[in-house]
């Protein structure tokens, strides 16, 4: 019999993923590789902590799902039982493909149409303040490490520029005028492998799972 999903269980799984990537991160820095080797490392490592993150949201969007369905049924018009199986429960969030979303506010928008949203333990601990810039980079690097499209790069220079000065509205002054002159790196490993970018992000990534275990029902 396949394991009962729990919040809580996807949210420690997820943190041993992150100490695994960082002890990955290491082993890349202590290695004879050249730094274009490294680079591209990095953009691996960027994209197992996208997926790392993608089946968290996942498993908790069933786990909320299952446990309570009233929000979507509300929210589609459709009444659906109150207790769904997990297998449906996937089926229901993904259509039969895969999980995917288009950006923190995709998956917060995601996760309104699942749950109560706001009050919600899932909607809360993703919409936190304390890891928007974290969710932002996140996906923007992932993005640009999967595609290298100009839009991608455009998407990953904006994330980069609101991380470093922690804004949010680049068209405000100064910001407008400070982005347009704003360097855009050749790669999203050679941007995150340098200053303990990496480890920044992962510390984040790991705090959003701890406030998912801390809120998660039992």
């Amino acid at each position: 019999m396949a394991r009962k999903k729990s919040g809580r269980y996807a949210a420690e799984q997820f943190r041993v993923v992150m100490d695994e990537l960082s002890g990955y991160a290491c082993e890349i820095d202590a290695s004879p590789l050249s730094p274009g080797a490294r680079d591209w490392a990095f953009d691996a490592a960027l994209i197992k902590v996208a997926v790392a993150f993608e089946k968290l949201m996942l498993e908790c969007l069933i786990v909320a799902l299952n446990n309570d369905s009233s929000a979507f049924s509300k929210n589609t018009g459709i009444a659906f039982p109150k207790h769904i199986t997990q297998d449906h429960c996937e089926y229901l969030i993904t259509g039969g493909g895969y999980f995917d979303y288009s950006g923190r506010s995709g998956l917060l928008k995601d996760i309104k149409r699942f749950t109560s949203g706001s009050g919600h333990w899932l909607h809360d601990a993703v919409a936190g303040e304390a890891y928007y810039h974290h969710l932002e980079l996140l996906l923007a690097l992932r993005n640009f490490a999967a595609h290298e499209s100009p839009q991608a790069k455009k998407k990953m220079k904006a994330a980069i520029y609101c991380w470093n000065h922690q804004v949010k509205d680049l068209k405000s002054a100064p910001h407008a005028a400070q982005f347009a002159k704003a360097y855009a790196p050749s790669s999203a490993g050679s941007w995150v492998r340098r200053q303990g970018r990496f480890t920044s992000l992962l510390n984040g990534l790991s705090d959003l799972a701890d406030t998912v275990e801390t809120t998660a029902p039992r």
